[in-house]
């Protein structure tokens, strides 16, 4: 049965508004602060709990996206005891652990996570069954985890009527079809462009940066990474390893373009696990990953190599074999693609970058919200 102290509501609402006030000082004024989750579901924050400005905080945040949240309340007190954003999305898979370890792995189509359902608890029926109903209906869904990446509870995905709509889009995002060539196009164009290769090589090997070069760019993006207490925007959360690396790698690529570097992509596909101190208890698992690529001049003239940028692993630029070897599967897949390639499975493109600073925001909000509860990384690893 769903937690009876727990509250998932798509309503936000601050009663007295918080709009153009300092969330710390509305939240100790005289009379406080409450929030209004719908219905009669009113919850005061405690102006003693040092965590109470940082829920008016993340639940600011969540209600000018429309996006939801999950209150547990304390039962004596009424008061926010821990609060979890949810993860929405369509199922598009259920199957057993990957691991070997009893309980299920889920996947949603807005995640690159697996999503742990483990059968000691005694909700697993229940919300195994609401899992295989969502995947069959593919209708949206909200599943919560706890801090430590176990699934807790699911539930449908009704928005406020009455508030912003969230950033939501419809399922399926169908491939670009690839018409093959015929038979006189490779007659033709594959030799044209073979000597049009010999011709532009010199003027693209010295486009690429040395390797000395690619470590400052490295850096150039390792600086914008997030400080888990005060994630200013517009700072990549590279601390929050759990999701959200597609919006990462294309913030990555919109500011390495505009310093005139021509940067690709790298999608990994497979059982994906890392060992990562920026996560309570270390390990993050992924279905896929995605990184921004360089190419990088080697020390024998016209020798170039593609290198990975990835702050989420790593302190330096690495190869495409050192990024897969790191990730745990030896039978994953690579697949290079160029940096247009935003989202597979939902969005092809984000020319505009609308995507990208709606995705970060939403996970921006998930480090901060987990730093102020259980601490900001990094985390003790065995």
């Amino acid at each position: 049965m769903p937690n009876p102290n727990a509250i998932v509501s798509t309503r936000i609402q601050f009663d007295p508004p918080i709009e153009g006030r300092d969330i710390g000082q509305a939240v100790t004024a005289e009379g406080g602060q409450v929030v209004d989750l719908g219905g009669d579901r009113r919850v005061r924050l405690d102006p003693a709990d040092r965590r109470s400005v940082g829920f008016a905080t993340v639940l600011d945040g969540l209600a000018k996206q429309g996006l939801p949240a999950y209150i547990e309340l304390d039962p004596t007190s009424g008061s926010i005891e821990r609060l979890l954003i949810p993860t929405l999305g369509r199922v598009i898979s259920v199957r057993r652990r990957a691991d070997g370890g009893d309980g299920i792995e889920v996947q949603l189509d807005r995640s690159h996570a697996r999503h742990v359902l483990s059968s000691g608890g005694d909700d697993f029926e229940v919300l195994e069954r609401d899992l295989r109903a969502a995947l069959d209906s593919r209708r949206p869904i909200l599943l919560v985890e706890d801090f430590d990446g176990r699934v807790i509870d699911v539930r449908d995905f009704t928005p406020d009527p009455d508030g912003p709509l969230p950033p939501f889009p419809e399922p399926g995002g169908e491939p670009i079809p690839i018409r093959p060539r015929k038979w006189w196009e490779w007659l033709i164009l594959w030799p044209l462009r073979r000597i049009w290769w010999w011709i532009c090589y010199p003027w693209w090997w010295w486009h690429c940066p040395s390797g000395g070069q690619a470590q400052a760019i490295f850096n150039a993006m390792a600086a914008t990474s997030c400080d888990p207490l005060t994630v200013p925007v517009p700072c990549i959360p590279f601390r929050f390893p759990d999701d959200g690396c597609w919006a990462r790698a294309s913030e990555m690529c919109r500011l390495m373009i505009a310093t005139g570097r021509s940067p690709g992509k790298v999608w990994i596909d497979g059982t994906l696990n890392v060992i990562s101190s920026n996560k309570p208890g270390c390990l993050v698992q992924w279905g896929w990953h995605v990184a921004p690529t360089i190419c990088v001049r080697g020390r024998w003239p016209w020798f170039t190599r593609r290198m990975v940028i990835d702050p989420s692993l790593f302190t330096t630029p690495v190869t495409e074999a050192d990024w897969k070897a790191k990730q745990g599967d030896p039978n994953a897949t690579l697949t290079d693609t160029d940096h247009t390639v935003y989202w597979r499975n939902v969005h092809p493109t984000d020319p505009s970058y609308y995507w990208t600073n709606i995705d970060l925001a939403t996970y921006r909000l998930a480090l901060y919200n987990r730093s102020i509860q259980v601490g900001p990384p990094p985390y003790v690893c065995p």
